[in-house]
């Protein structure tokens, strides 16, 4: 079987392909599996699922969750959850009405500092989906003004959002007993960046994640794009001495972050095994299989 890749986000949130796109560019790079893990939102998974079982691929359906803890921001990735679990749907309107809340003034403060920017071309950019912040970045985006999404946040969006008060999330303690009862896992993304544990010593970075674990955190990235050596060497060390479970992704977003390729990460520097996808499936409600096996759950 070939690799995986279980961090990859559509144009759901801040990626550049249709969720149905994502599927043929994992038969384009030989890949067996992947996750769809957008950002706070579920929207393009039912799709992407219905892609993937039509051409063998295995797919896990995801979100990548902000979440607040101790004054920090954190990524968790969430894979194999039944998103119509009621306890879930609870907990995703919540922060859907964050997400999507204050956009005209939003676009009003980035038009304020000079962007030609108007509701009527941002919705334009929805996809007949839920007008958002992302919906927001995908019209600046499409104005080619930088080579990369992140300065647009860096400018102009989340200094909208803080200044409409808007720059809060659910908590890890909230959020984390929640996907496991919806049937799914949760694992610590990108824990080396500032959406994460960056400023900490190696010491602080353990006791966060031994807190997070008791709290209901399953396992963290074993393998991101852009760890450094010393970064994996210590994901793998926390995987083997907590007995955390082990997810991997090259965060891959297509044209908005053009050096990371899909399954293959920086100038190649990751091959996930697929063997990692198939540890994960005893844990999660919902996945689809790849070809050659008979079930879909």
């Amino acid at each position: 079987m070939g690799n995986i890749d279980l961090h990859v986000h559509s144009l759901v949130s801040d990626g550049s392909f249709q969720p149905v796109g994502l599927v043929e560019e994992a038969e384009r790079q030989g890949l067996s599996a992947f996750a769809l893990t957008d950002h706070d939102s579920t929207a393009g998974n039912a799709e992407a699922a219905e892609a993937a079982e039509a051409s063998g691929i295995g797919f896990l359906p995801g979100m990548e969750l902000s979440v607040e803890y101790r004054g920090r921001q954190l990524h968790i990735v969430c894979l194999g959850f039944d998103c119509e679990h009621p306890a879930f749907q609870r907990m995703y309107r919540w922060i859907r009405s964050v997400k999507e809340a204050k956009i005209p003034e939003i676009v009003e403060y980035v038009r304020q500092k000079g962007m030609d920017i108007s509701m009527e071309e941002v919705r334009k950019h929805s996809y007949g989906r839920a007008v958002d912040r992302y919906t927001v970045m995908r019209y600046l985006v499409s104005l080619r003004m930088y080579e990369r999404a992140q300065p647009i946040w860096d400018h102009y969006l989340n200094p909208a959002v803080e200044e409409m008060g808007l720059n809060i999330n659910i908590t890890a303690e909230e959020a984390l007993p929640v996907i496991h009862e919806a049937g799914g896992i949760t694992s610590l993304a990108h824990f080396h960046k500032n959406i994460g544990l960056k400023g900490m010593t190696r010491a602080e970075q353990e006791q966060v994640i031994v807190h997070l674990h008791g709290m209901g955190l399953d396992g963290m990235e074993r393998w991101y794009s852009n760890y450094s050596p010393e970064d994996a060497a210590f994901a793998a060390a926390m995987i083997e001495k907590y007995h955390l479970l082990s997810t991997a992704g090259t965060d891959f977003h297509g044209e908005n972050r053009p050096d990371v390729v899909m399954g293959h990460g920086v100038r190649d520097n990751m091959a996930i095994p697929y063997e990692l996808f198939m540890d994960l499936l005893p844990h999660c409600r919902k996945y689809v299989l790849p070809k050659g096996f008979s079930r879909r759950r």
